[in-house]
C-alpha cells in the first residue's frame, strides 16, 4: 500500500519527486574502528523538531557516548541542511555525514535524498583517528547504514477518486495495478468503494487514466480529479 501525506511545509516546492527513507522503523548499523564503536541510527524527518527529536533521543540512550554527531536534510527542495560535530574536532563528523547524505545517489547520476535525519554515536576506543581518519569513520557510517535502509520515490501526484460497486472493487483495482496505476488508499462506504488513483499532476496523465478506467469498467465508471498529495513508491 503506498502512503499518501500532506505536508504543508513542502506546498510551494519547485520539486516534484525525491527520494527518501521508507515509513516506520530507524535503521542502525555498527561499525568498529581501531576499537572506537560508531553506532549509526538514520530515521525519516519531515521537519526540524523530528529531525532533532532523534538526537535526543539517542543522547537519552547512549547517555555514556563521548560524542553524538548528526545531520539532517529536510524538504522537497533540500532547502534546510543541518551537521553538528559534538566535540569532535571542527569540520570532521557532521559535514562530512551531511555530505554523505546530499551526495548520494539514489539513480545513476541522481542524488535527491531528503528527509533524513542521521547520528552517529562513537564510543572513543582510546586510539586517535586523526581528521582524515575521522572523516573517512563518520561519513562511512551514515553510507554504510544507507546501503541497509529502504528508499522511497516520494512524487506529488494528482489524486483522482472512482466510486463503484463494492463487488467489483477488488476486481478493477487489480485490474488498474495491471495496467500499472498507482493506487492510493480505498475507501468503503455504505453504497459504494471508492478507488483512489495517482497520476502525473499533467491533463495527458489525468486524461489516459480516465480513458483506461472507462475501458475497464465498459464505459461505466468515471474518474474524478481532486488535489495533489505526496504519495511515497517503491524504489525498483
Amino acid at each position: 500500500m503506498l502512503t499518501p501525506a500532506k505536508p504543508p511545509e513542502d506546498a510551494d516546492s519547485r520539486a516534484t519527486a525525491y527520494t527518501t527513507l521508507a515509513a516506520g522503523r530507524d535503521f542502525r548499523h555498527e561499525l568498529e574502528i581501531k576499537r572506537s564503536r560508531f553506532i549509526t541510527v538514520v530515521r525519516r524527518a519531515s521537519t526540524e523538531d523530528a529531525a532533532r527529536d532523534l538526537v535526543a533521543g539517542l543522547r537519552h540512550e547512549f547517555h555514556d557516548a563521548r560524542h553524538h554527531c548528526s545531520a539532517f536534510v529536510i524538504g522537497a527542495d533540500r532547502t534546510i541542511q543541518r551537521s553538528s560535530d559534538d566535540g569532535e574536532p571542527s569540520g570532521t563528523a557532521g559535514i562530512p555525514m551531511l555530505e554523505a547524505l546530499v551526495k548520494r545517489e539514489t539513480a545513476p547520476g541522481v542524488t535527491d535524498l531528503s528527509d533524513i535525519s542521521a547520528v552517529v554515536v562513537r564510543y572513543f576506543g582510546g586510539v586517535l583517528l586523526g581528521a582524515g581518519g575521522l572523516v573517512r569513520a563518520y561519513s562511512g557510517s551514515v553510507s554504510s547504514a544507507l546501503d541497509l535502509a529502504p528508499l522511497v520515490r516520494r512524487g506529488r501526484l494528482r489524486i483522482c477518486s472512482a466510486a463503484v460497486p463494492h463487488a467489483a472493487a477488488g476486481r478493477l483495482e487489480n485490474d488498474l495495478r495491471a495496467a500499472g496505476m498507482v493506487m492510493a488508499d480505498t475507501t468503503y462506504q455504505d453504497r459504494h468503494t471508492v478507488l483512489r488513483i495517482a497520476v502525473a499532476d499533467d491533463e495527458s496523465a489525468i486524461a489516459a487514466a480516465s480513458d483506461r478506467l472507462l475501458q475497464l469498467t465498459a464505459g461505466t465508471t468515471a474518474l474524478t480529479p481532486g488535489g495533489t498529495e505526496w504519495v511515497d513508491e517503491p524504489v525498483d
